[in-house]
């Protein structure tokens, strides 16, 4: 079937399944090139030797209010609640993340009690800035030096090899401050996890009679097979898709992770399922236990600690300004192809969150088709 393709995309992760499912859905021929030995990119997880699920790339935490993904991703996997929560080691105490009223309470010795006190504090603490220029200014506006010190300055450097100040501040400002007890990650409409995995979410999504997958085969080997489908989608990194051409004095920069999995011989190694570690004393960012993402059951539990690199896969693009003005060269470039998409994180050098994912491509196919049938 691959010769005879209508529809050509490069990875089997957010974007490239669900371009698929969708052109599938409507009489199309798909062919799936995914360069890795497994389906659902950087979502990807199984079941390992102590029985337990767990994400090969990280934890995935689904949450959104957008009603449209919501009935989507609920078309092939069936969900359960999850309110996701994190804990962050600083000194000898463990506070929630984000920033709450017990945050402050715990590491300044504060007695806030509510919600009012808690803007109280935050207006006399935070450094006042209009408009923040970069990460460091979007935090201290935020929060001020002391929390800035002692759970994001050094986190960020592990996360990212650069300090705030080297990062626009979109990438900080992101960061949720609570002013109450809420110590939720999310507060989105729907927060969940697909029961059996995301695995399983994304083999139902591409079981389709017109939709074929191609594991093991990097795009670029065999890429002169494919130069007569009707429309290419591309889902990976976009320098290099153009071999790197706008790269000759600097490269556009990815952060990779490298996952160190330990099989611990008791019930639970710690509290929570994702305890950061914003400070310099260790080299990981964070410590996940996927033994309570479902409340699994095991005799053993399985650990995984997080240390953010510059070698390996691509995870992270890094924002900043000189990154922004390598990825407009390409983008223009982009621009002027004929029936060639770039969709997704990578492509787009742009950071999504996974129902973000989801409606980008969900969006350009409804664009695409809505312009094929004018």
């Amino acid at each position: 079937m691959k010769e005879h393709a209508d529809i050509v995309i490069i990875g089997a992760g957010i974007s490239g399944s669900v371009i698929a499912e969708r052109y599938a859905s409507i009489g199309k021929r798909v062919l799936l090139i995914e360069k890795r030995d497994h389906i659902g990119g950087n979502c990807f997880d199984y079941v390992d030797r102590n029985g337990i699920l767990v994400s090969k790339y990280g934890a995935h935490l689904f949450h959104t209010n957008d009603e449209t993904v919501w009935e989507y991703v609920n078309r092939f996997a069936e969900w359960y609640p999850w309110e996701h929560k994190v804990l962050a080691r600083v000194d000898d105490k463990t506070v929630p993340v984000p920033v709450n009223i017990t945050t402050v309470n715990t590491l300044l010795g504060e007695n806030i009690q509510t919600e009012e006190q808690m803007k109280d504090w935050l207006e006399a603490n935070r450094v006042k800035i209009d408009s923040p220029a970069n990460g460091e200014e979007a935090v201290l506006n935020k929060i001020g030096e002391y929390l800035y010190e002692k759970m994001f300055k050094y986190y960020t450097v592990k996360q990212w090899d650069k300090y705030p100040a080297e990062l626009d501040a979109s990438v900080l400002e992101r960061i949720p401050v609570r002013t109450n007890f809420e110590d939720r990650y999310f507060t989105d409409k729907y927060q969940a996890l697909p029961k059996g995995g995301y695995t399983h979410l994304f083999k139902k999504m591409l079981d389709h009679p017109r939709i074929e997958v191609l594991l093991n085969t990097d795009y670029f080997d065999v890429k002169d097979e494919f130069s007569d489908c009707e429309k290419l989608f591309y889902t990976g990194p976009i320098d290099r898709f153009f071999d790197f051409r706008h790269s000759l004095q600097e490269k556009l920069e990815y952060r990779s992770i490298n996952f160190v999995t330990e099989t611990i011989d008791q019930e639970y190694f710690q509290e929570n399922s994702v305890i950061n570690y914003p400070g310099k004393e260790v080299g990981y960012t964070r410590i996940i236990e996927y033994k309570h993402f479902g409340n699994q059951k095991s005799e053993k539990t399985t650990v995984v600690k997080e240390y953010t690199t510059d070698e390996g896969e691509p995870y992270y693009p890094v924002p900043n300004k000189k990154n922004r003005e390598i990825y407009e060269m390409y983008e223009r470039e982009a621009d002027k192809l004929k029936d060639i998409y770039f969709v997704g994180r990578l492509a787009n050098y742009k950071y999504f969150n996974m129902d973000q994912a989801f409606k980008n491509a969900l969006d350009l196919f409804d664009k695409l088709e809505k312009e094929e049938n004018k």
